[in-house]
């Protein structure tokens, strides 16, 4: 690789982060790499799948599969949550869900299971889309 594509990466990479801590809600990589070409950035596709599963991977950003979807992803708050989703919107909320977590590792350490994590997304109807 040389210098100059090691430079253009890191710039690519940064500005995928960048857009993510601008934007809110969770967004498709297709969506994200739409966003960054409409403001002129030079990313391809492949580097924004890269950089996302890299955010991810290092659980700076949330990642969410709905269900018959693709991932979506968003920068979230610090800490471990959950998500409330609606399904007709979108709207996203963070919620905690301290049974949830005490449920998981009683059942992990019955079956003694270590180092262990989850997600868990709640899809619903928020009130906006109710009415």
């Amino acid at each position: 690789m040389s210098e100059g594509t090691a430079v253009r990466n890191t710039r690519q990479r940064s500005a995928v982060s960048a857009l993510l801590g601008e934007v809110e809600g969770f967004h498709s990589a297709q969506d994200l790499h739409a966003m960054l070409r409409e403001r002129g950035e030079r990313v391809g596709l492949t580097t924004v799948y890269r950089t996302l599963q890299g955010l991810a991977d290092a659980g700076e950003i949330d990642v969410m599969r709905p269900p018959g979807g693709e991932h979506l992803y968003r920068r979230c708050s610090e800490g471990h949550h959950h998500h409330l989703v609606c399904r007709v919107c979108g709207r996203t909320v963070e919620v905690a869900g301290p049974t949830v977590e005490a449920w998981a590792e009683r059942v992990a350490a019955q079956h003694g299971y270590a180092d262990v994590s989850h997600t868990l997304e709640i899809f619903g109807t928020c009130p906006a889309c109710t009415g």
